[in-house]
């Protein structure tokens, strides 16, 4: 199953997938809601699932899915090339994740490990996980609404526009704000933008 809001993209991974042997696409679907609705009726081996769309996203999406179907394997891709946004996707129970910049063989390859049972990481993000690991990192505490809430006032969005995205009042997201400061030591937006930056986060 594929999930991801932009059709175009999903045109182009079916194709891909298709073209393999031994795989096939049953499903496709626009948001994470839709996977989350579509799972047990299209019953997929493998979930190829981008993290960054509206709504639920794509972290949510993963724990429902897993809760509903435990036995499907989550591939996540995804244009975030941070070892942050992998390592929150592993903890939400994915069995892989490979950045959209990766060439289609090891799309087709992250596919079949992830069937078969086993996990994927990219090299790159496989490597960042490991230094991480040695020092304990700050943005580990914040939940994931936070984390959501966090990213978006970092890449310059209002509290309205994130309210009205994430379907929360302006209120629910000051409050995650002022909890997003005081776990970060952070006193105002542009430092929570230069954290975000810090930590790879924030794509040119």
């Amino acid at each position: 199953m594929l999930v991801d809001d932009h059709a175009v993209v999903r045109m182009g991974f079916r194709l891909l997938v298709d073209g393999a042997p031994d795989m096939r696409v049953v499903a496709e679907a626009a948001s994470g809601e839709d996977a989350v609705r579509t799972i047990e009726d299209a019953q997929p081996d493998v979930v190829v699932m981008d993290i960054s769309m509206p709504g639920i996203g794509g972290l949510e999406a993963v724990r429902r899915i897993l809760a509903r179907a435990p036995e499907t394997r989550v591939l996540v891709l995804s244009a975030h090339e941070d070892a942050m946004h992998a390592r929150r996707t592993l903890k939400a129970g994915a069995a892989g994740y490979l950045t959209k910049r990766a060439a289609a063989e090891a799309l087709i390859e992250a596919i079949r490990q992830v069937h078969q049972g086993g996990s994927f990481l990219e090299p790159q993000i496989a490597e960042q996980l490991a230094a991480q690991q040695a020092a304990p990192e700050p943005l580990d505490t914040l939940s994931e609404k936070e984390f959501k809430v966090f990213i978006a006032l970092a890449s310059g969005q209002s509290v309205q526009d994130i309210a009205a995205v994430m379907s929360l009042s302006p209120s629910t997201v000051g409050t995650h704000l002022y909890n997003i400061k005081q776990k970060l030591g952070a006193a105002n937006s542009a430092e929570l933008a230069l954290i975000a930056m810090r930590a790879g986060l924030l794509t040119p």
